[in-house]
């Protein structure tokens, strides 16, 4: 009976420390892989906090399509010279406001690339210029564009016209000549924007020039999230 009483005592001892060592093996492994498993994956404190700045950023100002995007350019421009994928740049003229901000302020970078050129035959044929935005530069961003074109053309000497389409200045037109020639027959000239202070011109042979400081309008095709400063 004693020696029963002293094995169930022994047994006894060996199960404790047995349940004793396992206890502290757990604790020593979570405490060894406390730091890492910190480490591996942000605190609800971190993320609560990077939700909070998210929601306090504002929202970007969207310029939707069919805004009017009314710029000077920055230099001459010539049928004659220049060449399709010719880079331009030109200056935003008017603010454009969206819900009481300004989203593209005035003095705004544009910067644009040239479509189509085609200088005017020497006896026939029509000059033609093209033009689009691609880029506008707000507060040092960058946002790239997609616009209408300003298109000029125009119908060479013997036709003595010419005609500004699209998104030209002013309006979108110019003023076209008579016809034909004979008595009293107009030239066709075409004029720049801001009631006829010029800037856009023909020249003798009827190629088309673009001096600095020609007022243009385009007209975005796509909206465009501008982020506010």
């Amino acid at each position: 009976m004693i020696r029963r009483c002293g094995s169930i005592a022994v047994c006894s001892l060996f199960f404790g420390l047995f349940l004793a060592g396992c206890q502290g093996q757990k604790t020593a492994d979570q405490q060894a892989g406390g730091p890492d498993a910190t480490a591996s994956s942000p605190s609800a404190a971190e993320s609560a906090k990077t939700a909070v700045k998210r929601a306090l950023e504002p929202k970007p100002l969207v310029v939707p399509a069919d805004t009017v995007i009314s710029v000077v350019l920055d230099q001459t421009i010539s049928s004659k010279t220049a060449h399709a994928g010719d880079k331009f740049s030109a200056t935003i003229e008017s603010p454009v406001d969206i819900a009481g901000k300004v989203a593209i302020p005035k003095g705004a970078r544009a910067d644009g690339v040239v479509k189509d050129a085609k200088a005017a035959g020497r006896f026939k044929g029509g000059a033609n210029l093209a033009l689009e935005l691609t880029s506008l530069t707000v507060a040092g961003r960058d946002y790239e564009v997609q616009t209408s074109g300003a298109t000029m053309s125009s119908k060479g000497k013997g036709k003595r016209t010419a005609a500004m389409v699209g998104g030209g200045a002013a309006g979108g037109a110019a003023i076209g000549g008579i016809a034909g020639g004979g008595k009293g027959a107009a030239i066709g000239a075409l004029i720049g924007a801001a009631a006829g202070t010029g800037g856009a011109g023909l020249t003798g042979n009827r190629d088309i020039t673009l001096s600095a400081e020609t007022p243009l309008e385009f007209k975005l095709l796509q909206p465009v999230k501008i982020r506010e400063k």
